[in-house]
């Protein structure tokens, strides 16, 4: 029988190729954003995978949501912490909101996206939780204190989730992307990307399906003794 993944930020960006990767071994996919409508409904028609809309900042609205996953697809196996934002600014013009905002998705996000589906993992034995952190997360960034401070975050959450749920079955872990050529990097001026890929020893920036295929690794059976875990996914950038 199919297991159950919901991606959240899973219709854009690495999210959209996680979907589409899990789709394609086997799972029962949902995709969650928070605005795009255009983007979703379009990702869906394309890879016929169903997206449903909330702000993962809203316990209120997540716990909602992944009920309505569940009574849709069915209970929730596999977990993608995928959703974030970037508020940037240097710290001492960081306003109080900019913290708050990305605070608020990428970290209590990841709270508000695992904690709902949490209690069935364990009555059922069985969960896979993997939460999307960053290469920011792991060396911190100029003007993203408050990015890189959630992002790191998100390893410590990992860390011990992977404590609490190892007896029942569930396994957490991170992965920390590096510069993947997304959307929004790719609109980055041409200058600034030479300057990006110069720092990466692979000589390249990464493909969202690189990551995507991390994901698959980690939610299947076979990843069953890592947890608690780190995959630095950055072309060599950065050594942890």
């Amino acid at each position: 029988m199919a297991r159950t993944a919901l991606v959240t930020g899973g219709s854009r960006g690495i999210g959209a190729a996680i979907s589409q990767a899990l789709k394609n071994a086997g799972y029962h996919v949902a995709a969650t954003y928070a605005g795009n409508d255009e983007a979703a409904a379009k990702f869906t028609q394309e890879t016929g995978i169903q997206t449903y809309k909330w702000n993962a900042a809203d316990y209120d609205a997540s716990k909602e949501g992944i009920a309505k996953v569940e009574a849709d697809i069915g209970p929730i196996d596999v977990v993608v912490a995928n959703a974030g934002i970037t508020r940037d600014a240097p710290f001492h013009k960081m306003t109080p909101a900019q913290w708050k905002e990305v605070v608020d998705t990428n970290l209590t996000g990841v709270f508000n996206t695992v904690h709902p589906i949490w209690p069935g993992m364990r009555e059922r034995g069985f969960g896979r939780v993997v939460v999307i952190s960053s290469i920011n997360g792991q060396k911190g960034q100029f003007a993203q204190a408050n990015y890189a401070a959630t992002k790191a975050g998100d390893l410590g959450f990992v860390k011990s989730l992977a404590q609490e749920g190892a007896a029942k079955g569930i396994t957490a872990n991170a992965i920390c992307p590096g510069y993947i050529a997304t959307d929004m990097v790719m609109a980055v001026p041409e200058k600034v990307r030479d300057s990006i890929v110069s720092q990466i020893p692979t000589g390249r920036l990464g493909e969202p399906e690189e990551i995507a295929r991390c994901v698959v690794f980690l939610a299947s059976d076979d990843s069953g003794f890592i947890n608690g875990s780190t995959i630095s996914a950055n072309g060599g950038q950065f050594f942890v």
